[in-house]
């Protein structure tokens, strides 16, 4: 226990575990109280801050893009000889996993159908508002979300691997403050990165209990309520702790490996049996429109629907992929070792935002399709998001078989995340160091559950929503000054190797 406790940063990890456990015994001993701060919180920070949000996941973008072009692309994250440690596949595999598989399982079916049937501009059951909640999901799960991450990941990979500063949200931000990074302020920046991580994920642990629930629910008859949510919530994190005790060789990249092949099953289940080649059409048409709107859209100059919409939608993503940028992207850095900076950006940026669009046009387009041939999974889906998926495959053949596996990807998309979100904290609170203690792993895996499951009960899918925006807030601050560090970090580096190719010439 010795020899593990010098592997901890004490006072981050003592600050964090402290401040998250004064939150939790406030959720319980007060939930209607909890909940309304958490609510009046967000209230605040959206209708004063919003634009923040807006222009800061805009620039974002354009910075990463920057990243990569030119002779910055070409620097490797690592030793000019470094080979990656994973392979594509692998890689890609692990990052979409951690990222937001959660997510597209629960909104997949639900965003696009409640867009369609209540748009924030124009009129609800028509072909265009079908056609522009599809722009609305591909703007809410493209581009943006992964510019937060690969920003964040290649900050921490950059400082980390070539560099020689511990994996750690404080190395990066070395090139603005120095030496004080060492002390008080970069404890600061690192327990607030714990909070973004722990909220981000309770987040998404939420829904993916809500979700596993609807499902056993149609199956089983289990009842669906705060407590069968909870305990599922519980069981599944006990999973992920044996998976993190394991270690990302062992668990976390076979569990993701796996997970990737059922939902790629699933996936392919629904496009044969569902309405498919007006999947195709529609998946051409949405990247067409998409990309004509992206400018716009990511500008401010096109919004979609008014201030409460921007708020309970975009607002929302925005702050929920930023809160999960500590998390995401220190796994994502941890995980890509050896790979040039073009090939992190064009790979963190393209491809987890194609199958975003792949799954979003297979699921979101074939439940419009079929609800328009035969009403029915709108009305479910305004009755509970979490049914989406559910009532989308009971159209289709083998329903039960199909809905199980359903219900099995979301349980392994959750200990998948729990486990990557555990090692990252496990990482933060012990200063960046590759190899955390056991204990701190399994700690830091039954905190996360718990805060998820306080959070139901504190005021279940609101009080998640407001979660991920009242941390998202000084993580979006932080990460601005990140890309300040390493765009300076990059154009030193760049002068530096130009005027060395000149004295050899």
């Amino acid at each position: 226990m010795r020899s593990s406790w010098s592997r901890v940063e004490p006072a981050v990890f003592l600050s964090s575990a402290g401040l998250v456990l004064l939150l939790l015994v406030f959720g319980v001993v007060a939930p209607e109280r909890a909940r309304d701060l958490f609510v009046g919180l967000q209230d605040r920070i959206v209708g004063r801050l919003g634009w923040l949000f807006v222009g800061s996941m805009a620039a974002f973008l354009v910075f990463v893009v920057w990243c990569a072009w030119g002779e910055r692309g070409r620097l490797r994250l690592g030793a000019d000889d470094a080979e990656p440690d994973f392979s594509l596949p692998s890689w890609f595999a692990m990052l979409f996993s951690a990222g937001m598989g959660i997510g597209i399982m629960f909104y997949g079916v639900a965003e696009p159908v409640l867009h369609a049937a209540s748009p924030p501009s124009g009129v609800g059951g028509t072909t265009e508002s079908a056609q522009q909640a599809m722009t609305i999901a591909f703007f809410h799960w493209g581009l943006h979300a992964w510019g937060v991450y690969a920003a964040m990941g290649l900050a921490i990979a950059y400082f980390g691997h070539r560099r020689g500063l511990p994996l750690a949200i404080r190395s990066t931000l070395r090139p603005l403050f120095g030496a004080r990074m060492d002390g008080f302020l970069g404890h600061a920046v690192d327990v607030f990165a714990v909070f973004g991580t722990l909220f981000g994920l309770a987040t998404s642990l939420g829904l993916g209990a809500m979700q596993i629930n609807a499902g056993l629910h149609r199956l089983t008859g289990l009842a669906m309520d705060e407590t069968t949510q909870v305990g599922l919530i519980a069981i599944i994190t006990a999973a992920a702790t044996t998976s993190v005790v394991l270690g990302l060789d062992r668990g976390i990249r076979r569990l993701s490996e796996l997970n990737v092949a059922l939902a790629c099953g699933l996936l392919l289940f629904v496009a044969a049996t569902g309405p498919t080649w007006a999947l195709v059409g529609a998946f051409v048409r949405e990247i067409v429109d998409y990309s004509r709107a992206l400018v716009p859209l990511s500008v401010g100059w096109v919004r979609f629907g008014d201030d409460v919409w921007q708020k309970d939608w975009t607002l929302f993503y925005w702050a929920w992929w930023i809160a999960w940028s500590p998390f995401v992207g220190l796994f994502i850095a941890r995980i890509s070792r050896g790979r040039t900076i073009r090939e992190f950006v064009w790979g963190v940026l393209l491809v987890p935002s194609l199958v975003s669009f792949v799954w979003f046009t297979v699921f979101g387009w074939s439940a419009l399709v079929l609800d328009g041939r035969e009403p029915g999974i709108t009305a479910a889906v305004e009755r509970d998001l979490s049914v989406g998926i559910y009532a989308l495959l009971e159209r289709l053949p083998a329903a039960e078989w199909t809905s199980f596996l359903a219900a099995l990807v979301v349980a392994i998309f959750f200990v998948t995340s729990s486990d990557s979100g555990s090692f990252v904290v496990d990482m933060l609170t012990s200063g960046g160091h590759p190899d955390p203690p056991v204990w701190q792993r399994v700690f830091w895996a039954v905190s996360e559950g718990v805060v998820a499951g306080v959070l139901l009960v504190s005021g279940g899918l609101e009080a998640l929503r407001s979660a991920a925006i009242n941390t998202g807030l000084p993580f979006c601050v932080i990460l601005l000054l990140v890309c300040i560090g390493l765009g300076w970090a990059l154009r030193s580096e760049v002068a530096t190797v130009r005027a060395e190719g000149r004295r050899r010439s």
